[in-house]
């Protein structure tokens, strides 16, 4: 192991390293805190714990059992995950704690906690290593075991929630280029809103939904188009073909039902957008932190899944060039519908300006839309009148391309 100390052969590092994959895959949830503990203790590095985001983003939730939960907002590790950033502390006892932001690519998981008795590079290098493999362990358990999701959770969810949760992919993703990253609410009521996020290539695909209701039938809906969406973009279709086979989908399976949506494609080398808006608020640009409210208005599609007869000509689909730092917004009514208490709407100005402050403050693309809905929540009681949703991306192509006049 690069790095390592005297007292742990790089041949025994090694060894300690295949043991913690092969045992970590075979154990069970209740296991996996142990197999990290052992494998911390042989590496010098004291002990582990593990804590999970809960699906609203305010507190954070550790594996082990008897560890107590944390509030995102007031904590050190809470500052460890809204900052990506190392934060270490004393113990108390005359050791250290060292808090380490829990990351997929742009996919925040949690933190994780080292307490150790002294910290050196070398040891440092060792936690922050062990805290990458650990994101791509949770990243692999979530998808077939059930305690990690149940673990997220803070109260029960409704069922065609249940259904649309299990479309929605991960809340960010991103590359050197792009961000996009999503935030959606009530969490556990959710209605008819989804968004949708994939890369193909050098094209990132995004995608916000919008069906009418708030039951079964809506989640339904939004399911279905989202099926559509993910299917034609895999055959390779393009972005109006896409859109027609959304369409295809919903009158074919779900003839009483629509929804409205945004589905945007961006050739990450070069920031083009493009993009079809079928009977949704239109998207929105904030460029050098001024909202530039107007310029993606184009003439409205109708929505998602009408008959033909009444869809008319075939689905427009917009273009324009991005520039760098641009960030793109699309979100549902539900977010500037929502009110205080009394009665106010939150707005499309309030909504807009809360991302320009948040960004200017050095907040993440991720950590902005965090603090946007809990500002829309915290002003009304938690209390939504319909479901809000807000997808936003980030375009910013390293330095170097950015002054690359062949980009």
């Amino acid at each position: 192991m690069v790095g390592a100390d005297a007292s742990i052969s790089a041949g025994t590092a090694e060894a300690l390293l295949e043991e913690l994959v092969r045992t970590s895959q075979e154990a069970s949830p209740a296991e996996l805190p142990e197999v990290l503990n052992r494998y911390v203790q042989a590496m010098d590095l004291g002990r582990v714990v593990v804590y999970l985001i809960d699906l609203q983003q305010r507190l954070l939730l550790p594996l082990d059992e008897g560890e107590e939960d944390l509030e995102v907002d007031g904590t050190l590790a809470g500052w460890a995950y809204r900052t990506d950033s190392l934060r270490v502390t004393e113990d108390g006892a005359g050791g250290l704690v060292v808090w380490l932001p829990l990351v997929n690519a742009a996919e925040r998981l949690g933190v994780v906690r080292f307490t150790v008795k002294t910290l050196d590079g070398h040891r440092l290098w060792r936690c922050r290593a062990l805290a990458s493999l650990l994101a791509l362990i949770v990243i692999s358990k979530r998808t077939y075991i059930d305690s990690i999701a149940q673990r997220a959770r803070t109260r029960p969810m409704q069922l065609h929630t249940e259904m649309l949760r299990a479309f929605l992919p991960p809340r960010s993703i991103g590359t050197g280029r792009v961000v996009s990253t999503a935030v959606v609410e009530p969490a556990y009521e959710l209605g008819g809103d989804a968004f949708d996020h994939s890369f193909t290539e050098d094209i990132l695909h995004a995608t916000i939904l919008d069906a009418m209701g708030h039951d079964l039938a809506s989640g339904l809906t939004t399911s279905v188009a989202m099926a559509g969406c993910r299917n034609a973009r895999r055959t390779g279709a393009d972005l109006a073909r896409l859109v027609t086979a959304v369409d295809e989908a919903l009158s074919r399976w779900l003839p009483d039902q629509f929804c409205t949506g945004i589905f945007a494609q961006l050739h990450m080398p070069t920031g083009v957008l493009r993009w079809c808006n079928c009977g949704h608020p239109p998207p929105l640009l904030i460029r050098r932190h001024r909202l530039h409210q107007k310029a993606l208005v184009r003439p409205p599609e109708p929505p998602l899944g009408l008959p033909a007869s009444l869809a008319g000509d075939p689905r427009q689909v917009y273009e324009t060039s991005l520039e760098p730092g641009d960030r793109i917004l699309l979100y549902t009514d539900g977010v500037v519908e929502a009110r205080d208490e009394g009665g106010g709407q939150f707005g499309l100005e309030r909504f807009a300006d809360y991302i320009i402050r948040s960004t200017a403050a050095g907040h993440t693309a991720s950590e902005v839309l965090r603090l946007l809905i809990h500002a829309i929540l915290d002003q009304g009681k938690n209390e939504l009148s319909d479901d809000a949703t807000i997808l936003m991306i980030e375009w910013q192509p390293p330095i170097a391309e950015q002054g690359d006049p062949t980009r």
